[in-house]
C-alpha cells in the first residue's frame, strides 16, 4: 500500500517509538519531526476534547513545509473516574494511578490531527479497558520491571501488565497503544 500516498510525504509529529512502530505498520514511508510543544489544556475541557486539543496544539509546531507534505500529530490521554491519569512522575504516583485502574474499566482516547498546507482533519478514537484486579505485588513487579514513566496512566498494554491484568477492551487495541491505526487509514485514503 506504499502507493497510497505516492507523490506526497508523510510525516510523522511524535517522540514516540511505539507509534512510530505502529505507523511503520501501514507501509507507508514517513519521515519523523518533532518539536517541544507543552501538553497543559484548558481546564474546562473534557475526555476527547481535551485528545484533539493536545494532538492539534502539537501540530502548530509541526507546520508542513511545501504542498507534498502531510503531517500526523497525536496525542493519548487516560480517562478514569471524570480525570485524566497523566504520566506518572515517580514510582509511587505510577503504583497509585494502577490501583485506581486495579478491577475498573478505563477509557484510551486518542486525539490526531492530520495536516496539509491546504487541508486539516481532526478525530479521536476511544476505547474502553477492563482491567481485573491486581494485586501489589504484581503493580510492583510491573514498575519496577518496566518503568512505565513515559506513560499515560502508567502502563503500556503490549506489555507483561496487559498480558496478565486486561481481561477485555471495547474499541481499538492500537488506539491504546498510541494511534488508532485503522481511523488513519481511512483519513489518508480520503486526503
Amino acid at each position: 500500500m506504499s502507493k497510497l500516498l505516492e507523490g506526497y510525504q508523510l510525516v510523522l509529529g511524535s517522540k514516540s517509538p511505539r507509534r512510530r512502530t505502529l505507523l511503520q505498520g501501514l507501509n507507508i514511508p514517513f519521515t519523523v519531526r518533532t518539536a517541544a510543544c507543552d501538553e497543559h489544556y484548558p481546564s474546562e475541557l473534557f475526555k476527547e476534547d481535551i485528545a484533539v486539543f493536545l494532538a492539534e496544539k502539537k501540530a502548530q509546531t509541526i507546520i508542513p513545509r511545501n504542498e507534498k507534505e502531510i503531517v500526523i500529530t497525536a496525542d493519548t490521554i487516560v480517562w478514569h473516574n471524570q480525570e485524566v491519569l497523566p504520566k506518572p512522575i515517580n514510582y509511587s504516583d505510577a503504583f497509585q494511578m494502577l490501583k485506581r485502574l486495579s478491577n475498573n474499566i478505563h477509557q484510551v482516547i486518542t486525539g490526531v490531527h492530520v495536516a496539509s498546507l491546504t487541508k486539516q482533519r481532526s478525530f479521536y478514537s476511544i476505547t474502553d479497558v477492563h482491567f481485573s484486579e491486581l494485586n501489589d505485588d504484581e503493580i510492583r513487579h510491573y514498575i519496577e520491571t518496566f518503568r512505565p514513566y513515559d506513560k499515560a496512566g502508567a502502563y503500556g498494554i503490549q506489555e507483561w501488565i496487559g498480558y496478565i491484568g486486561i481481561k477485555h477492551i471495547s474499541g481499538s487495541f492500537y488506539n491504546v497503544m498510541g494511534l488508532p491505526l485503522h481511523q488513519i487509514y481511512e483519513v489518508l485514503k480520503n486526503f
